[in-house]
């Protein structure tokens, strides 16, 4: 028997453009299908741009279509992510840096939470003598 949540997850396979890029071109050349040619989709987007995005229909949708994340690329892939450098296309050195300033960062931040509980907290009669 098949399982109905098979662990192909493949298909879940998000693009490695950029969302955020994607939908500044959509909003600035939407009309001409600026955002299908950064998505690889060649086809429609010289079909957007003679119809010039559908009187604006179609470039309105595919702007909802970006910003929703339900976009698909050229491959099949949705363009899902806003920040288009992860961590896995850094070099090794860099993810080392990286994850040592999130340490220190999150010492800072046990510091300052330590320094505001400490001013805080009231002071005691017997303190001020």
């Amino acid at each position: 028997m098949t399982e109905p949540f098979a662990d192909d997850f493949s298909a879940y396979e998000s693009s490695p453009r950029s969302r955020g890029v994607a939908l500044v071109l959509a909003v600035a050349l939407g009309v001409f299908g600026g955002h299908r040619f950064y998505a690889g989709r060649t086809g429609s987007a010289v079909a957007m741009l003679c119809t010039l995005g559908g009187l604006g229909l179609w470039a309105l949708y595919d702007m909802i279509l970006i910003a929703g994340g339900d976009f698909i690329d050229g491959e099949g892939r949705r363009i899902s992510k806003w920040d288009p450098t992860e961590l896995d296309a850094l070099p090794a050195g860099s993810n080392a840096e990286l994850a040592r300033m999130r340490q220190e960062l999150d010492e800072m931040h046990e510091r300052l939470d330590f320094a505001e509980r400490l001013l805080s907290r009231p002071s005691s009669p017997e303190g001020d003598r």
